[in-house]
């Protein structure tokens, strides 16, 4: 699998992802009639900002893992960070959903998109000036 075929690949995982997030908020939204903003609903409020957590950092590893293709990164560690990306951020996004909307998950899921970026960002300046 080339490059570029392995970051569609995991642009596509994401956007399904994102689009279970977005079904998710528009369930809790008309379950509880608010059609703009969250109306003070703690549901309502959690499961945008489940969506809206994702939209923060997916896009940078995103890009991220297509800069690496561009820089013919091994596939080894597109894969690799693209899969436990996705685990992390599914993880995450899971143990938020529940009932308290914190717990082992979501640290894990916290903890790993941090070392993602990370690495995702050593390996680009790597890459970049070798």
């Amino acid at each position: 699998m080339a490059e570029f075929e392995i970051v569609a690949l995991y642009v596509g995982l994401f956007v399904l992802l994102f689009l279970g997030m977005k079904l998710n908020a528009g369930r809790v939204r008309a379950s509880v009639r608010v059609s703009i903003g969250d109306g003070g609903d703690a549901r309502l409020q959690k499961a945008i900002r489940i969506q809206a957590n994702a939209a923060e950092d997916v896009p940078v590893v995103l890009i991220g893992l297509l800069a690496l293709a561009t820089l013919n990164a091994p596939t080894i560690l597109l894969h690799g960070l693209g899969a436990s990306f996705f685990l992390f951020r599914l993880a995450h996004a899971v143990t938020m959903a529940g009932n308290s909307g914190s717990g082992l998950g979501r640290m894990i899921g916290t903890l790993g998109t941090v070392l993602v970026m990370l690495v995702t960002a050593g390996a680009c300046v790597y890459l970049a000036v070798v």
